[in-house]
């Protein structure tokens, strides 16, 4: 296994890239699914720490594969094969996120087990076909990703209570892994192919979102047959993310990655954008349980569970991507003001999604405008 090189032209995302992203849309859904059932019962404290601490699971987990395939995917049979168990880990993870929201963590624990089982073994592999500077980093990558492994032993060996605790400790250990390992060399990561890869996965969540709020709309109609609230919380929804996916691809971002400081705190940044962007469509299904009179929290509690992800996903895109493109201060202020908008449609209580919605559209056509006028280069 040789690294690639970050000049590396034509270089994008492969097929098993888009196949492995795809066995992370059912733990998307699944997280999704819980958050909703959580917030639309009355208890979002507890639905927002298990999405909180699901959510970083699944995104973690994506985003080793991610970094260490741009820098080393060989596609190879031996590479192939190693991220099929990769992708079962995803799946076992999945299948055990409901049991995770109830404090059950073994199954996402072993499913964790098996991905970074596969994980290791390519670091090892890596560090098998490189000398130097170069195999220490991926040594280091190895010796970082089974010691964290073995600290997320606490949450099935310690009290339920230290399960924040140790989530936070962890955590942090995680997110600092690649700091350490790639302090004596920076591993070949292409920028864009990064790039790429980030707005491929930014598609799939917004995908699921949808998909999301469709299942809900349908199974309340298959159930009360009330279009006419309906229809307005929909149509609003799509508005909103398909302002998020407008959005979030106005700009051409790789240029901005080209050291790992810049990647790193850009990527990091990516947890509250998809999770934001994932939690969208759970607030849509709270909107229409609550519009229905299937959910045990207010009008303006269920408009909040969209307003607040949808100010969230504006204001973390701003702040980590697209104001390193954006000329001038009007364009700077879009964002941000968009975001409070966004929020302040919370007091429109059941006419808060489609305000939302139209708010997004509103920032997508004004943003279009000021670009044509200062005459900003268009996005590659």
């Amino acid at each position: 296994m040789r690294a690639r090189r970050r000049d590396e032209e034509h270089r994008t995302a492969t097929p098993l890239e888009l196949f492995f992203d795809l066995c992370f849309v059912v733990a998307i859904a699944q997280a999704g699914r819980q958050l909703a059932h959580a917030l639309a019962e009355g208890h979002p404290g507890h639905g927002l720490a298990g999405y909180l601490m699901l959510f970083f699971a699944i995104w973690w987990a994506w985003m080793n594969f991610s970094w260490f395939s741009s820098a080393y995917d060989t596609d190879d049979p031996l590479y192939r094969v190693v991220t099929l168990v990769q992708m079962a880990g995803v799946l076992i993870l999945a299948a055990g996120v409901p049991r995770a929201f109830e404090s059950d963590f073994t199954l996402v624990w072993c499913g964790f087990v098996v991905m970074r089982l596969a994980m290791v073994t390519q670091w090892l592999r890596a560090a098998y076909g490189s000398r130097g500077a170069e195999r220490r980093t991926a040594l280091y990558y190895a010796l970082g990703v089974t010691v964290c492994q073995v600290g997320w032993l606490g949450l099935l060996l310690l009290p339920k209570g230290a399960v924040p605790l140790v989530f936070v400790l962890v955590g942090a250990l995680e997110l600092a892994v690649p700091g350490l390992a790639e302090r004596g060399w920076q591993t070949s990561w292409h920028a864009r192919h990064i790039a790429e890869r980030y707005g491929l996965f930014t598609i799939i969540v917004l995908g699921e979102t949808i998909a999301a709020a469709t299942l809900a709309v349908q199974s309340a109609l298959d159930a009360h047959d009330a279009p006419g609230s309906l229809l307005p919380i929909a149509g609003g929804g799509l508005l909103l993310v398909f302002a998020a996916y407008w959005i979030y691809f106005a700009v051409p971002i790789h240029r901005h990655l080209r050291t790992n400081r810049q990647a790193f705190l850009w990527g990091y940044g990516h947890y509250l954008v998809f999770g934001s962007a994932a939690a969208i469509g759970a607030g849509i299904e709270v909107a229409v349980r609550e519009s229905v009179g299937r959910a045990d929290l207010s009008a303006y509690g269920a408009a909040a569970c969209v307003t607040v992800p949808g100010s969230l996903f504006l204001c973390t895109v701003w702040l980590i991507h697209s104001r390193h493109h954006k000329r001038g201060t009007a364009q700077q202020l879009v964002l941000p003001v968009s975001a409070l908008l966004v929020l302040a449609c919370t007091f429109a209580g059941r006419a808060a999604v489609p305000a939302a919605g139209l708010v997004a559209a509103g920032t997508v056509a004004v943003g279009v405008r000021l670009t044509s006028r200062q005459g900003t280069a268009p996005a590659e």
